[in-house]
């Protein structure tokens, strides 16, 4: 009875160190992705000339930020927006493959030596830097550091006081399955599949292997096998969360799903001589007994053994599947189809669906803002659109086609109120996470950015409600309103193809000189009309009723064109 409270405590640590684990990665992505968000955003779009800049890309990037999901979620954006082809991402996502395998080897380096006594430093440096303020991202990012180290540190020792490797029923339990057998292997992988699914955290299960087998519990074989399965899980969840994303999220998940199930099932061919020669390379007896001299030392390499297969596994699948590219492109693209219904039907015939954030919040506020860009350069292209539909409202002479055209106009403007909301409340989510001040702002910037494309949707329901009017009490423009019209509303236009260029393009390579030169055109047009008008009313060359609406029509221009230039702005805004 006096054991169990102790077996209760060791039982606990093992939880808790696990969870101090998964607490310092996420942190330390996190704070990386925050230093470095834009600029490896920027990395992505530019060093994936070919097969093999995007996979040395996807590579560096993904060991800088610990973090292949961060990797993948920042590539398949730049698919979406067509920066990216296909191809290129799953260059990109087989590098990131390799350089999540950093995260194998720091453990290793933890389970290799107690680095536990390293960390309180670190911790006292971490709280000074915070609490200077200027230098609090690098400090949240040493408590991150020191908190994987500390968790690694606790599981070392943790591993050792549990003596698994002493423990009879545990012994029994690995012993009971023949270790030469292929089912076992299948078992194990199964098994390490599993658990990856169910602790959403690859590096915890690539832990508790470490665990396992350098305490001498669980024999190599098994604990490969226990790590390839790992690989299946991570690729099961991303995919399971990418079933309500967007068709190419989907086509890059089961890119990455294939990548590893085609590295598993050539491993499984050669899996002893494979498992045999990863061990020569570290130099780890799998024959050695119990009762050697050695056996501590030699079990004490099993966590560089596995942090060697993971990374020979990934290195020499891509070195294999590089190659074959085109080939997987036209795989994941016959397996997930894509919708053969156009923006225009799909947004006639269906409810308005949100491209980028439809899925929830990314794994970091950094990727999250930059889905919210991308969702909001999908509102202003449908804004544009609509522009679009009320101008067709000035010559439609049938009455079907202008009821069908103006029906348009009426259920863009739902459209433009929905994703307003949508997004707004996404970023809303966004900012009650940990934020630098740069993504702050940015939060700022684009709750603007919103606000003002929905006053562009307002402006173009009130327009089209101008031409219904008009058209309802049976009046007409004149042809001298009818040519005055349409140039304002061609500078209209032109001023939202202005705002999608800056919309879709970087700050730094943009000028707002274009915009607030088509706002000045657009201005002038309108005091000039606003003078003849009055005149032309004075005049009797038609009624005061269609003078108001025309007038009406050119101030409510005018006012859209204020709105684009608002946009503009806070793309532009620095704080």
């Amino acid at each position: 009875m006096e054991s169990s409270p102790s077996i209760l405590l060791l039982i606990f640590k093992l939880l808790g160190s696990l969870a101090l684990l998964i607490f310092g990665m996420k942190q330390m992505s996190d704070t990386l992705q925050k230093m470095a968000g834009p600029q490896l955003r920027h990395i992505l779009g530019r060093m994936t000339t070919n097969r093999f800049t995007g996979m040395f890309t996807g590579m560096f990037v993904t060991a800088a930020v610990q973090s292949s999901t961060a990797t993948t979620v920042m590539t398949v954006s730049f698919v979406n927006a067509s920066l990216l082809t296909l191809a290129q991402a799953i260059s990109v996502i087989m590098g990131a493959n390799i350089g999540t395998t950093l995260t194998a080897w720091i453990m290793s380096a933890g389970f290799a030596f107690n680095i536990t006594d390293l960390v309180w430093p670190a911790f006292v440096i971490a709280l000074f830097l915070i609490y200077r303020k200027r230098n609090k991202t690098i400090g949240d990012f040493i408590f991150g550091l020191a908190f994987m180290f500390l968790g690694l540190g606790t599981l070392r020792m943790t591993g050792m006081d549990m003596k698994l490797g002493e423990q009879q029923v545990i012994l029994d339990f690995f012993q009971s399955f023949d270790k030469d057998s292929f089912w076992t292997t299948l078992i194990f992988l199964v098994i390490g599949g599993i658990l990856t699914m169910c602790c959403q955290s690859s590096a915890a299960v690539m832990a508790i292997t470490m665990i396992l087998c350098s305490s001498g519990a669980l024999p190599i074989y098994q604990g490969i096998a226990l790590v390839m399965g790992e690989n299946i899980g991570t690729t099961v969840t991303s995919n399971l969360a990418a079933l309500s994303a967007s068709t190419q999220a989907r086509r890059a998940a089961f890119a990455h799903m294939f990548f590893n199930l085609f590295g598993v099932f050539w491993i499984l061919i050669i899996f002893k001589p494979f498992v045999n020669f990863v061990c020569s390379l570290v130099g780890y007896d799998v024959e050695m007994p119990k009762e050697s001299s050695s056996f501590a030392s030699n079990t004490a390499k099993l966590s560089v053994v596995l942090a060697t297969f993971h990374t020979c596994f990934n290195v020499i699948n891509t070195f294999i599947l590089i190659w074959f590219i085109p080939q997987i492109e036209k795989l994941v693209c016959k397996v997930i189809k894509g919708k053969k219904k156009t923006d225009d039907e799909a947004d006639d015939n269906e409810p308005v669906r949100l491209k980028y954030i439809e899925g929830g919040l990314m794994s970091t506020p950094e990727i999250s803002v930059y889905q919210a860009q991308q969702e909001i350069t999908v509102f202003g292209k449908r804004m544009h659109r609509m522009f679009g539909f009320v101008q067709g409202l000035l010559n439609d002479t049938d009455e079907e086609m202008f009821e069908k055209t103006y029906n348009r106009v009426v259920k863009y403007e739902d459209i433009s109120d929905n994703m307003e909301i949508e997004i707004a409340k996404y970023l809303e989510k966004v900012s009650e996470a940990q934020l630098s001040e740069e993504t702050t702002s940015k939060i700022h910037d684009l709750m603007r950015e919103i606000s003002e494309l929905e006053s562009i949707g307002d402006s173009c329901y009130n327009i089209a409600r101008i031409f219904k009017r008009v058209r309802d009490n049976n009046e007409k423009f004149i042809d001298t309103q009818k040519a005055n019209i349409d140039k304002i509303m061609n500078l209209t236009l032109s001023s939202l193809e202005q705002m999608m260029v800056v919309l879709n393009g970087r700050r730094e390579d943009l000028s707002m000189k274009e915009t607030y030169r088509i706002e000045n055109e657009i201005n002038t047009l309108r005091d000039e009309y606003k003078m003849e008008n009055m005149s032309e009313i004075k005049n009797h060359k038609y009624d005061y009723f269609i003078g108001t609406a025309y007038i009406d029509l050119v101030n409510e221009c005018e006012r859209l064109g204020d709105y684009v230039v608002n946009v503009v702005e806070a793309k532009f805004s620095k704080f």
